[in-house]
């Protein structure tokens, strides 16, 4: 007779959790035992330097067994968990790069320190493509808009990745890049002609199909295709779609059920009963431990109902444990940190874009720099770069005066002193610029450091790094001494 407790353990093999803090705790490590759950994912609370995580994810394996899945969020650019190991261009500074051996080479160096630290799945590489300037959540995340190209650069990072042992998850199925909603924060809809989503969201998917491990779903509504689900409830995209037209043979795996898009609409278990139903294969429970909870009471309750039967159970189960067995949680010695910096160094600077013919002031000039005060993280991307490290990195080639703002909609522009410093503002965040900044400011040159689609909103030249981490401000500055020339070019409409 199979028991409550039965089921539950089943349930457990099919959701991935989150879990607070920088150790396994006891009641956490009882909680995955008791419940026989496999699969978590990491973030940035859950890590403080190498040493520390290695061993949170060696406790995770004793615990979770040989068949662990212990997944990360390392893109590249804005979107990186582990800060300290060498730091991976964004996807659409690759674009702009547009080289698939730099891709192959990136992909298989963020492999290559992720799997070191215990990680055998990467939530990567985004295939949205980023087809409208409004996004608040995608942007420089994408590899770029034209469907083909952006998909051969994905899948060039995602063979990379594979050839050193670490599982790549492609996503947001079938596609987020054309919202101007974040599904972390409500339901975004993509109402266009299946005409057009077959011509340009749904193209990097059906190319990857073929080969990648895994996809994420989106928690967007595609009403053409299912005007009544959300994809990743949705049978007829998750089934009919890619499983039944595309032959699709991989993991299916939802985006975070803790998303306002989702938990605030459905309630989690009730959400994940109907992801499962609809094709999904594992159910990303975040959220809590009162949430994982409800999650797997509820998908008990389903298994006993019959909602799912046990062959279809069955087959997650198999396609799960071949996953983990093609990719196994086994962490290697990592030697190449200083090789790797030098790739990932290499995709910064030939990443780096030209909008609008921008000057070098001269050596040693006065130079004023513009930055905002705060670089708080969104929640999906860590945090930008601080002020006074934009300034420092400039202090390297000029006599650098800093003016943080805290508003971009009040910051009064003319009240800079007219002394005849070259003014210089650097974007650190990811917000796009209102209707006050895009009237009235006016600096010599505009360093985008994250969402390049800033520099369509202020009226100077700008140089676009598609991210702020150190190796971005050193192309700047290899820029800014004519060391460089800036030969990127943006992979998305709307640039010169």
């Amino acid at each position: 007779m199979t028991t409550q407790n039965d089921l539950r353990k089943v349930a457990g093999q099919l959701i991935m959790i989150r879990f607070p803090g920088t150790v396994l705790d006891a009641a956490t490590a009882e909680f995955l035992k008791a419940n026989s759950i496999r699969a978590v994912c990491l973030f940035r609370g859950n890590m403080t330097d190498s040493e520390q995580l290695a061993k949170l994810t060696a406790d995770l394996r004793a615990v979770m067994g040989p068949e662990s899945l212990i997944a990360i969020d390392q893109e590249g650019g804005a979107v990186v968990r582990s800060t300290w190991v060498p730091a991976p261009p964004a996807a659409m500074g690759l674009g702009a790069a547009d080289d698939t051996d730099l891709a192959h080479r990136t992909g298989a160096a963020v492999a290559r320190a992720v799997k070191a630290l215990g990680f055998n799945w990467n939530f990567a590489p985004v295939l949205d493509l980023n087809n409208n300037p409004d996004n608040p959540v995608i942007a420089e995340r994408s590899f770029g808009a034209e469907p083909k190209r952006a998909a051969e650069l994905a899948m060039a990072w995602m063979a990379g990745s594979h050839a050193e042992g670490v599982a790549c998850c492609v996503k947001h199925f079938p596609g987020h890049g054309d919202t101007n909603v974040d599904s972390h924060r409500d339901l975004p809809t993509v109402n266009k002609p299946i005409e057009e989503l077959d011509l340009l969201e749904l193209a990097p998917f059906r190319i990857a199909s073929a080969s990648a491990p895994a996809m994420m779903t989106a928690h967007i509504v595609y009403p053409t295709l299912d005007p009544d689900n959300p994809a990743t409830m949705s049978r007829r995209i998750l089934t009919g779609l890619l499983r039944d037209e595309w032959k699709y043979k991989g993991i299916v795996i939802t985006d975070g059920m803790d998303m306002h898009a989702i938990a605030g609409r459905y309630g989690v278990g009730n959400a994940a009963v109907r992801a499962l139903t609809a094709g999904a294969d594992m159910v990303m429970a975040l959220g809590t431990t009162e949430t994982q909870e409800e999650t797997l009471n509820s998908i008990a309750a389903a298994l006993a109902a019959g909602e799912l039967s046990q062959e279809e159970i069955q087959i997650r189960l198999d396609r799960l444990a071949a996953l983990a067995k093609a990719y196994p949680c086994k962490p290697r010695s990592y030697k190449e940190d200083a090789a790797d910096r030098e790739v990932m160094a290499e995709g910064w600077r030939r990443g780096l874009t030209a909008h609008g013919a921008p000057q070098r002031p001269a050596k040693g000039a006065n130079v004023r720099l513009v930055v905002r005060q705060d670089v708080v993280s969104d929640g999906v991307s860590e945090a930008g770069v601080p002020a006074e490290q934009v300034a420092a990195s400039l202090r390297r080639l000029y006599d650098v005066e800093l003016v943080t703002f805290a508003d971009a909609d009040t910051f009064d522009w003319s009240a800079l002193p007219q002394d005849g410093r070259f003014t210089v503002l650097a974007s650190t965040s990811r917000l796009r610029y209102g209707e006050h900044a895009r009237a009235t400011w006016r600096p010599d040159l505009h360093l985008a450091l994250w969402n390049p689609y800033q520099a369509l909103d202020i009226q100077a030249p700008a140089l676009m790094t598609y991210g702020f981490a150190k190796p971005a401000l050193d192309a700047i500055n290899g820029w800014l001494s004519g060391e460089l020339e800036a030969a990127g070019n943006a992979p998305v409409p709307g640039f010169k």
